[in-house]
């Protein structure tokens, strides 16, 4: 396999814009699931239309769950929810380590392929946030397929499974593999740092990377072994480098954020850029010195790992009280995209607090 980085990308522009529709979901201080915000969900829309809301939920000493949750619309725009239940929490004992844990920010893509929904969330366990999927054939009831395991490819120099990864997020239409293979495609964020378990060990980066700010990677399951055999969802292979930062706004870092939205250009993918400072590294928490925003990137629908095109400028950054102020200040985080009455939103958390819908827009 080559592990060129390459994007591929020209900074022209998407025609698409984000306009905010308000807030959806703020925490309630009387239920002890949630005294540390609802943030960063995941969506399922039923056979009827209903939307539910899949909102991570903190509670003391940032211990989070996944809740689910009924969208509530006034005049055909997400305004509220309903009838608050708990989907998912860290029971399992890779989920969670001896004073920490949590099962966080959840995606949903509904692969209509193999008659499920997918979930992918950050199971923060022992070593740190590790990926994980369970899957649903009713958006209801789950059931864990198990953390994801990278297939070993020598030519990385590297096992990808030694480091935290995060923003998991599959495609939802079957897609062609390096090798022309019909697959079903993760994006994924690996992490080269070591810093909750080795602080002073350097990363093995892989062959081919020289800078180790957080980047997308896409990586791919045969459509035949998930036909099978639901838990080959865990276990990808093929990985490909596809974006890292570019622009000032994505200096720090930059990560998946829905699943992408197959739009006439391709596949258009919202992601978060970051700025600031990590002081004390990826793992401590970040109150006042970093500003996450949202940009956009297309990515070749024959050959997804390209990127054609990205926003020279993000499509939506924190200004409103509501994303300026919370627990970790200026933070819009985007991870679901639903279509509700013909129109495209996208729930976002804002400032690791609440969460918040805007409509995406297409501009021409």
């Amino acid at each position: 396999m080559s592990t060129t980085l390459r994007s591929g990308s020209t900074a022209v522009a998407i025609p698409y814009v984000l306009e905010r529709a308000g807030v959806v979901m703020e925490p309630d201080p009387r239920d002890l699931r949630q005294v540390e915000g609802v943030l960063n969900p995941a969506t399922v829309q039923g056979p009827d239309g209903t939307v539910h809301l899949f909102p991570r939920l903190v509670a003391e000493h940032n211990v989070s769950r996944i809740g689910r949750a009924r969208v509530v619309l006034t005049d055909g725009v997400p305004s509220g929810v309903d009838g608050l239940q708990v989907a998912l929490e860290a029971e399992r004992g890779w989920e969670h380590g001896t004073g920490h844990g949590g099962v966080e920010d959840p995606r949903i893509t509904p692969l209509a392929d193999l008659g499920v929904h997918v979930m992918t969330y950050v199971a923060f366990g022992p070593l740190g946030p590790k990926p994980a999927i369970a899957v649903s054939t009713d958006g209801v009831a789950w059931r864990r397929l198990g953390p994801v395991q990278f297939a070993y490819d020598d030519a990385l120099d590297t096992d990808l499974n030694l480091f935290p990864n995060k923003d998991v997020v599959f495609f939802p239409e079957i897609v062609p593999d390096p090798e022309g293979r019909p697959s079903f495609a993760m994006l994924h964020r690996p992490m080269w740092d070591f810093g909750f378990v080795r602080p002073d060990e350097r990363p093995p980066l892989p062959a081919g990377v020289t800078d180790p700010r957080a980047s997308i990677w896409i990586s791919y399951v045969p459509v035949d072994d998930a036909v099978q055999d639901l838990t080959a969802l865990t276990r990808p292979g093929g990985h490909r480098f596809v974006a890292g930062p570019e622009h000032e706004w994505e200096a720090l870092k930059i990560g998946a954020g829905p699943a992408p939205l197959r739009v006439p250009e391709g596949w258009l993918l919202l992601h978060h850029g970051v700025t600031g400072d990590l002081p004390g590294g990826s793992f401590v928490p970040q109150a006042f010195s970093v500003n996450y925003v949202v940009g956009a990137m297309l990515l070749d629908a024959d050959d997804p790992s390209r990127v054609l095109a990205r926003t020279r400028e993000p499509l939506l950054t924190p200004e409103t009280a509501d994303e300026t102020a919370g627990t970790v200040a200026n933070v819009v985080f985007p991870t679901a995209i639903e279509e509700i009455g013909g129109e495209h939103f996208v729930f976002y958390g804002a400032a690791d607090t609440r969460i918040a819908v805007a409509r995406l827009i297409r501009t021409i």
